[in-house]
């Protein structure tokens, strides 16, 4: 990460939060970070190697996803964000492109740039390593950004658990609920909750993105009084042990067009919050 450029944005702040915290995260669907370092013009931060690429491409290149493999796939960010919400930490940036597999196809929630401590956050922050002083500072990727946000409001935990409809939604079809033209028109489309859900989509899946993308946080499911235990019993989870998740057999990765295989050559990604 150029030193020149985080100074010029003013990303000093938010870098030196997303240190502070990986360095203190420990779960199997988060990206570890091994070590930083730096030189005279650059900041190094060596991260897990996730050889299978992001949520993204495979969306991409499979055109969209089965049921069973966005169930699967959700299952695991679900996970993962219950451990981040349990740290008292929002993430504020959880989309496909952020969501990336390991070799053998498990997932792992990478940049945490964006990350948000609360109040009651588990984390040790240093003083002068708050990215902002404000939840409803807009940050991350206009798609996935709730209405709350946009309206200015306090963020919650369900400022994440939107993006987890949003991204659910886009492994199902392919695309994002929210897809424009602008940001303008992608920001109306939020506020108003103009979605459509495709025919093809089940009653299980269908029931939960509409609740995920409630228009109040505190009714999306993970975000209320039941906590996760409300999103990881709903119907569309039913098949998931959640106890032994990460010892099952994940999806196989499709590596490029017509080419699938769990394995291929190694490279380790030294994966930024500037990109």
């Amino acid at each position: 990460m150029d030193k020149k450029f985080i100074t010029m944005e003013n990303r000093t702040a938010y870098v030196k939060l997303e240190r502070i915290v990986l360095d203190q995260l420990d779960h199997p669907g988060i990206m570890r970070l091994y070590f930083t370092f730096q030189d005279n013009f650059s900041l190094y931060m060596a991260l897990e190697p996730c050889e299978g690429g992001e949520l993204f491409d495979q969306i991409n290149r499979k055109g969209r996803l089965s049921e069973d493999e966005a169930r699967f796939y959700a299952a695991e960010v679900v996970d993962a964000l219950e451990y981040i919400h349990n740290m008292g930490l929002m993430h504020r940036d959880i989309k496909p492109e952020n969501l990336l597999l390991i070799k053998d196809g498990h997932i792992k929630i990478a940049d945490f740039g964006s990350v948000k401590p609360m109040q009651d956050s588990r984390i040790t922050v240093l003083p002068n390593a708050s990215s902002d002083d404000k939840a409803c500072t807009f940050v991350g990727t206009a798609t996935y950004v709730p209405p709350e946000v946009l309206n200015s409001s306090p963020a919650t935990f369900g400022n994440d658990l939107w993006a987890l409809g949003c991204t659910l939604y886009q492994m199902l079809s392919g695309t994002s609920p929210f897809k424009d033209t602008s940001e303008r028109l992608i920001f109306q489309r939020i506020i108003a909750r103009d979605i459509r859900l495709p025919d093809y989509f089940s009653e299980e899946a269908r029931d939960l993105i509409e609740k995920l993308l409630d228009l109040d946080p505190s009714r999306r499911p993970g975000a209320g009084p039941d906590g996760y235990a409300a999103l990881k019993t709903h119907p569309f989870f039913r098949r998931i042990e959640w106890s032994n998740l990460r010892t099952q057999t994940p999806p196989e990765l499709v590596l490029e067009t017509g080419v699938r295989c769990h394995k291929h050559k190694l490279s380790l990604i030294i994966y930024g919050v500037l990109h």
